[in-house]
């Protein structure tokens, strides 16, 4: 599952820095860091998720 996030998210940084998404706090181009950080709380918590079961 993981893995898939990720791809997601890297998809979604490179859409971000080729044309900006819009949504509110990613309307710059410069914006994309705020994805990777999601993005590393997501994989964290589908990782502990995943080994706490």
């Amino acid at each position: 599952m993981s893995k898939i996030l990720s791809l997601i998210i890297l998809g979604l940084m490179a859409i971000q820095i080729i044309k900006p998404i819009g949504l509110p706090g990613l309307r710059r181009r410069k914006d994309f860091w705020k994805l990777a950080i999601a993005a590393l709380a997501a994989i964290s918590l589908t990782a502990l998720l995943s080994h706490h079961s």
